[in-house]
C-alpha cells in the first residue's frame, strides 16, 4: 500500500508542479518587457503589477502544493525513487504542457530526451 500512496504523491508533484510552471511562465509572459514598464512608471509600481497578477500568485501556490505533495511522497517512498522519477516525470509533463497550452515549439531534441527520460523512469520503476 506504501508503494501506492509513493506513486500517489509523485502523480501528485508532477501535475502540480507542471502547473505552477505553466502559471508563472503565462505570467512572465502577460507582464511582458519588466525593464521597460520599470522605466515608464518606476519600481514600485512595475512590483505592484507583478505581485497582483492572478497567473502568478497561483503559479505559487501550486508550487507549494507541489512542495507538499514531495513531503507526502517521500513519507511513504524511497528518496531514491520519489526524486528521480518525479524531477523526471516533471520534465516531460513540462513539455507536453508547454506545446499543448503555452503553445510553444517544442524542438525534435526535446521530444527525444522526453522520450529517454521517460524510459529511465520506467527502468527505474520496475
Amino acid at each position: 500500500m506504501n508503494h501506492f500512496y509513493a506513486w500517489l504523491g509523485i502523480f501528485l508533484i508532477v501535475v502540480t508542479s507542471t502547473t505552477g510552471d505553466c502559471l508563472l511562465a503565462s505570467a512572465m509572459k502577460r507582464s511582458g518587457d519588466l525593464d521597460e514598464m520599470r522605466k515608464r512608471r518606476g519600481l514600485l509600481a512595475t512590483s505592484l503589477h507583478v505581485v497582483k497578477s492572478p497567473y502568478l500568485l497561483s503559479g505559487i501556490a501550486f508550487m507549494a502544493l507541489s512542495f507538499f505533495s514531495l513531503l507526502f511522497a517521500l513519507s511513504w517512498g524511497d528518496v531514491s525513487m520519489v526524486g528521480p522519477a518525479s524531477a523526471s516525470l516533471t520534465f516531460v509533463a513540462n513539455a507536453f504542457a508547454a506545446k499543448m497550452f503555452l503553445h510553444e515549439k517544442v524542438d525534435r531534441r526535446r521530444w527525444t530526451a522526453a522520450v529517454l527520460v521517460a524510459g529511465g523512469v520506467f527502468l527505474l520503476a520496475g
